[in-house]
């Protein structure tokens, strides 16, 4: 089954009354289950594409297909809907609110979601509390979102995207602001969320983020020039294989 089905996806902006198109008839087809990358240069159209395709942006034309629903029919108050309940997202920039602790940032969108039910919001609690364990940060729970290293951040806002058990994580260069030992293990985390089902779709200028992806397309001038399969990422693998892989790949279409 599809999970994201993007047919002739067009985005244009209007700056001092000259017309910028950023995508160009973008097509692109994401299976349920599946970890795609997107790679291209500088202002290639990388963050406008997961930001339409998930409806935080507006599509000048074209349709995206989410699960069976189309997006561009949809209303402001649908498509957030949509995207509380159905959607998870991990950016570079780790939002969180700075007057609660980590725990209470993760368990926010689920309130959100789930309203006044008292059963619910403890089955809230404690999927918040088996998720922080999933990804080791049980310890921060109480602390202060400034207390906390960058990459516990990120797993806490990996947790906080996974809370109300999202169909599809949307994810802007989600190791852009980490070192090398925080991004291998936010990699090894989302390695983990999709291989227990959940599809990902993430932006990123990182060849070594982007080899632990099943497929890479490459974005350039607003437009889906070429993609790569390089299979399910495994632990067992030698990593430097799919590496030199995408490497040579990304070398032949000028990276």
């Amino acid at each position: 089954m599809g999970a994201l089905s993007v047919n002739n996806l067009c985005k244009t902006y209007i700056i001092n009354k000259r017309q910028n198109n950023v995508l160009r008839n973008v097509n692109l087809k994401i299976k349920e289950g599946e970890m795609v990358a997107v790679m291209g240069p500088s202002g290639s159209g990388k963050t406008t594409l997961l930001y339409t395709v998930s409806g935080m942006d507006n599509a000048t034309a074209g349709k995206v297909d989410f699960f069976g629903r189309e997006l561009t029919t949809l209303n402001a108050n649908e498509i957030s809907d949509l995207r509380l309940k159905e959607m998870g997202f991990v950016f570079q920039q780790m939002y969180m609110l700075k007057n609660l602790s980590v725990y209470d940032n993760i368990i926010l969108p689920a309130y959100q979601a789930a309203g006044n039910s008292r059963a619910v919001r403890q089955e809230i609690n404690d999927r918040a509390k088996t998720l922080m364990q999933k990804l080791g940060i049980s310890d921060i729970a109480q602390n202060d979102i400034n207390e906390v290293s960058g990459g516990q951040l990120q797993r806490a806002c990996i947790c906080r995207s996974l809370i109300n058990r999202p169909r599809i994580i949307f994810a802007d260069e989600p190791t852009g602001a980490l070192n090398k030992q925080n991004s291998l293990e936010v990699m090894d985390v989302l390695n983990r969320i999709n291989s227990e089902g959940t599809s990902i779709l993430l932006v990123t200028h990182d060849m070594k983020v982007a080899s632990r992806c099943e497929r890479v397309l490459y974005i350039e001038d607003g437009n889906i020039r070429d993609e790569i399969s390089l299979g399910k990422s495994s632990d067992q693998e030698d990593t430097r294989e799919r590496e030199r892989c995408l490497n040579n790949w990304l070398i032949k279409l000028g990276w």
